[in-house]
C-alpha cells in the first residue's frame, strides 16, 4: 500500500522535483500540501501545518522542503505527532537542532530522513566504488553556478541560516563526504560577503587528509556562462572526474558514462530519495548523516570575511 505524504513548502523544488517523483512511484500517494503560497493542482492543500496534522491523521510521512531555518519547529511538530520526517537539503539551520531532531524522533519510534539529493547522482557510486581500492593524491571541487539562474528571488539564501553559496556548496561536500573512503577536515576558508548580504556569495575552503592528499573546494554563485559542478581526483593509480553535479564520469579523460535528461538536472536523484524514505519507515530506520553540514558549520567558524561588491538581482 503507498504511503500518504504531506509535502511542505511548494516552492521551485518541490514543483520541479518532488512532486513529479511522488506522482511517478508506487509507494507514495501525494495527499495534502502545506504552503502559505503555493499549491498542487488535485491535492488538498493548507495553509496551516497544525491543522493539516489535526486534520489528516492518515497521513504518515511528511516531506519539508522549506529553507533551513524555519524547519526546525515544523520537524519536531511532525514527529511529536508520530510522523516520520523526510528532510530537503540542508536537513537545518544548526548541527545541534538536526541532533535534537534525530532524538525526538529515535524516542518518538518514527523515521527521519536527511536527504542529500547530490549523492543519488548516477555516477556518485561508481566514483566511490573506484576510488575505494586507491590512494588519494588530490581531490579538487570546482561548483560555480549562476545564482540568479537557479535561485531566481529566492531572498532568504542571502539571509543568516540561509547559506549562500553554500546551499549549492554543500551538494558538492555531500558528494566529497560519501566518495571518499577516509573523512577529512577543514582547515582554512575565505568566504565572500556581498556588503549587503548575511551570507556568502563564493568561498575558497582547504582540508586535511589524514594521508596528506591536497583536497580544496571553490564555490562561486556568480558564474555567468557554463556552469560548473565538477570534483576533479588525481590518485596513485590514474585520475578520475565528476561532471556535471556527478552524472557524467571520465577516468583517465575518458568518458565511461554520462547522463543527460534536458531540462531535469537532477533525473534520478529524487527517485531514489524517495525510495530510500519508504524504506526507512517500513523497517523503522533513521538515516541523519549530518558531516556534509559539518563542513559547512566549520568553514563558518573558521573562514576569514572578505567584503565584495553588493549583490543586486
Amino acid at each position: 500500500m503507498a504511503l500518504k505524504v504531506a509535502l511542505v513548502g511548494i516552492g521551485k523544488i518541490a514543483i520541479d522535483q518532488h512532486v513529479p517523483t511522488i506522482n511517478a512511484s508506487a509507494d507514495w500517494d501525494l495527499a495534502a500540501t502545506v504552503s502559505r503560497h503555493g499549491t498542487v493542482e488535485g491535492v488538498e492543500s493548507y495553509s496551516d501545518f497544525s491543522a493539516m496534522l489535526r486534520d489528516r491523521p492518515d497521513i504518515e510521512v511528511v516531506s519539508l522542503c522549506l529553507p533551513p531555518v524555519p524547519r526546525f519547529d515544523y520537524a519536531a511538530e511532525a514527529i511529536r505527532a508520530g510522523r516520520h520526517v523526510m528532510l530537503e537539503k540542508p536537513p537545518g539551520a544548526t548541527l545541534s537542532e538536526c541532533r535534537m531532531l534525530e532524538a525526538m524522533a529515535q524516542d518518538a519510534g518514527v523515521s527521519i530522513y536527511a536527504t542529500w539529493h547530490s549523492r543519488e547522482a548516477a555516477q556518485v557510486a561508481a566514483a566511490k566504488a573506484w576510488l575505494s581500492t586507491r590512494r588519494l593524491r588530490s581531490l579538487t571541487v570546482t561548483w560555480k553556478e549562476d545564482v540568479r539562474r537557479w535561485h531566481p528571488g529566492q531572498v532568504w539564501i542571502w539571509k543568516a541560516g540561509g547559506l549562500g553559496v553554500f546551499d549549492p556548496g554543500i551538494n558538492a561536500l555531500s558528494i566529497v563526504t560519501e566518495i571518499l573512503p577516509v573523512p577529512v577536515h577543514l582547515s582554512a576558508a575565505e568566504l565572500f560577503f556581498p556588503e549587503n548580504c548575511e551570507t556568502p556569495i563564493a568561498a575558497d575552503l582547504a582540508f586535511v587528509h589524514p594521508d596528506g592528499a591536497e583536497v580544496t573546494a571553490v564555490f562561486d554563485f556568480r558564474q555567468e556562462g557554463e556552469q560548473i559542478w565538477t570534483i576533479s581526483i588525481e590518485t596513485d593509480d590514474g585520475s578520475l572526474e565528476l561532471a556535471d553535479g556527478g552524472a557524467k564520469l571520465a577516468i583517465d579523460d575518458i568518458v565511461q558514462a554520462e547522463v543527460h535528461e534536458e531540462g531535469n538536472p537532477f533525473a534520478g536523484e529524487y527517485p531514489r530519495l524517495y525510495a530510500r524514505m519508504a524504506k526507512l519507515v517500513r523497517t523503522g530506520g533513521i538515516d541523519m548523516d549530518l558531516s556534509p553540514l559539518m563542513h559547512v558549520a566549520d568553514a563558518f567558524l573558521l573562514g576569514r570575511r572578505v567584503t565584495v561588491e553588493p549583490f543586486i538581482e
